[in-house]
């Protein structure tokens, strides 16, 4: 049979045209190198093709955090706490230093090196920045790491492409850059393949984390978390350390940080790793004085899937409700930018109080996990959204979120 000319002419522009569009992918490299006898990491960002960065615009921060600034191209400070990259044309590099161990006020650590390893989040390495590129362009960002001598690894919330080498993508921001934790050094690692997520618990050699308990209760909640936020992580690295780390937890989106010494469940019936664990899965992000929310879903969830899994029995998650009924009867509002411990107990009582509410009205068709799978599908919530959404689902007024609880506190 004849070839059609027509249909000759659209496959030879096809096959034109593909060259163009494999030259919109641009590779950007991030290469670390840990220097433990000053306290600092190097950090090398490198451009394939310069042109298809107009700027860079990094948000640094703390003054004085980020300092020895090298740039190919143009590197520019003309305000405290920010800094902007005009790369040059062709291979293109910017290359600094940043100070890696970091204390809060209470004089704790959220990030710290040792002579022997380091804990942080890729965050610090790279900082926030404004990408200002040329239509068409797609950064390819790939993370690899240089480590002393005598350091045995690192495991970061990314995918592993080879030895101490990670792909970064995050369909969500147009910069990709390493966010999350990671820890490098002389670790202990334990993997599983929950679901369909590879996850990881790793911790420096000696600073007593429970890995294979961390593992054992994720695995005995997993299914329970798939089954309310319907989806779950392509990866999830747990990470921790003993004092002086920061003795609490801190969740990112593909990984979370526990205190070696905190429990997997309370005396009081509550888990900070489950509760750290609900924000992975749920991600949901709150605005407009609304932090109750994804701080009161953390929490409910943590008791809840855990009672749901069979790790609490009736008479005990009745006991954690008469301990948070107590720790919050002096609370007379849920709104603010950051929720204290009280308010949050608060939070889970209503949140209790709207699932039966929502049980019951809809003779058991649906619940607060059908509340929580629309907010998931929202960039940012707020009281009202979260309001809005549960009266629809209960076709009318609720009474439970009928109270000064959630109302807005006069200014003075």
């Amino acid at each position: 049979m004849p070839v059609c000319p027509k249909l000759l002419s659209g496959a030879a522009l096809l096959l034109a045209a593909a060259p163009v569009w494999a030259a919109n992918k641009v590779d950007l490299d991030y290469h670390v190198r840990f220097l433990p006898e000053s306290d600092q990491a190097e950090v090398r960002l490198t451009l394939e093709q310069g042109s298809a960065v107009r700027s860079l615009r990094f948000d640094l921060g703390e003054q004085g955090r980020y300092n020895d600034f090298q740039a190919d191209g143009q590197w520019q400070q003309d305000e405290p706490g920010s800094g902007v990259w005009r790369p040059a044309e062709g291979k293109s590099s910017l290359s600094y230093r940043v100070q890696v161990s970091h204390a809060r006020t209470s004089g704790r650590f959220d990030a710290r090196m040792t002579e022997h390893w380091a804990l942080l989040r890729g965050d610090d390495l790279v900082p926030s920045a404004h990408l200002d590129q040329q239509d068409g362009v797609e950064l390819v960002a790939r993370l690899a790491f240089e480590l002393p001598e005598g350091w045995k690894g690192v495991e970061t919330g990314w995918p592993r492409i080879g030895k101490n080498r990670f792909r970064i993508d995050n369909p969500a921001r147009l910069f990709d850059r390493p966010t999350g934790w990671l820890l490098a050094g002389n670790l202990g690692t334990r993997r599983a393949t929950l679901g369909d997520s590879e996850v990881s618990v790793a911790a420096p050699l000696g600073e007593g984390m429970r890995r294979m308990d961390i593992l054992t209760l994720l695995t005995f909640v997993w299914d329970e978390y798939q089954a309310v936020f319907l989806r779950e992580p392509d990866k999830l690295l747990v990470v921790g350390a003993g004092n002086p780390m920061w003795r609490g937890g801190l969740s990112a989106p593909n990984s979370l940080y526990m205190h070696a010494d905190r429990p997997l469940v309370s005396e009081n019936g509550t888990s900070s790793l489950l509760h750290e664990l609900v924000h992975v899965f749920a991600r949901i992000r709150d605005t407009d004085e609304s932090d109750w929310i994804s701080e009161g879903l953390a929490e409910y969830y943590a008791i809840e899937l855990l009672r749901r899994a069979g790790g609490l029995g009736e008479d005990r998650y009745e006991r954690i409700r008469q301990q948070l009924t107590r720790w919050s009867r002096k609370v007379d509002s849920l709104r603010g930018g950051r929720i204290s411990g009280p308010a949050t107990a608060r939070a889970v009582l209503l949140l209790q109080a709207l699932d039966a509410e929502i049980r019951t009205r809809s003779e058991n068709r649906h619940s607060l996990d059908d509340v929580v799978r629309g907010l998931i599908r929202m960039e940012r919530v707020n009281t009202d959204d979260f309001v809005a959404i549960s009266e629809n689902l209960l076709g009318g007024k609720s009474q439970v979120l009928d109270t000064p609880l959630l109302a807005l506190k006069t200014r003075r």
